[in-house]
């Protein structure tokens, strides 16, 4: 079966770190980008951060820049969410988004992803 699956999330306390991890099943991320977003509870969904193929091109949210850290192990077959100096409003459901594409990334939403995960929370709470 052919899927993301992102796992990681869970209860921290603010100023916590936690890392996400989003795992390919069935197929190779060596050809896409990947995308991670985020949706809190009425809020719509946000981009947080994404990598390039060859994980030359990173893009953070304004916001984030500093806190989060996005990275790829080609031989884990895995992308990571490194996620430091966390606040409340860090709070949400976090999947990512695969897209094949050569070169860049994007957070806009806007590219026809290949595939999704389901999705982990994150909820930083003291």
């Amino acid at each position: 079966q052919l899927q993301l699956v992102e796992s990681g999330g869970g209860l921290v306390q603010p100023g916590g770190s936690l890392r996400l991890s989003c795992a390919a099943s069935g197929f190779t991320l060596d050809y896409y980008a990947i995308s991670w977003f985020r949706q809190a509870p009425g809020k719509e969904r946000e981009g947080v951060s994404c990598i390039s193929r060859s994980g030359g091109r990173t893009i953070y949210a304004d916001p984030l820049k500093g806190r989060f850290t996005i990275s790829r192990d080609k031989a884990k077959n895995t992308v990571y969410l490194q996620m430091n100096s966390l606040k409340p409003e860090d709070t949400a459901n976090y999947y990512c988004a695969a897209v094949r594409r050569n070169l860049g990334c994007d957070i806009s939403g806007r590219s026809e992803y290949d595939y999704w995960g389901q999705g982990t929370q994150v909820t930083v709470s003291s």
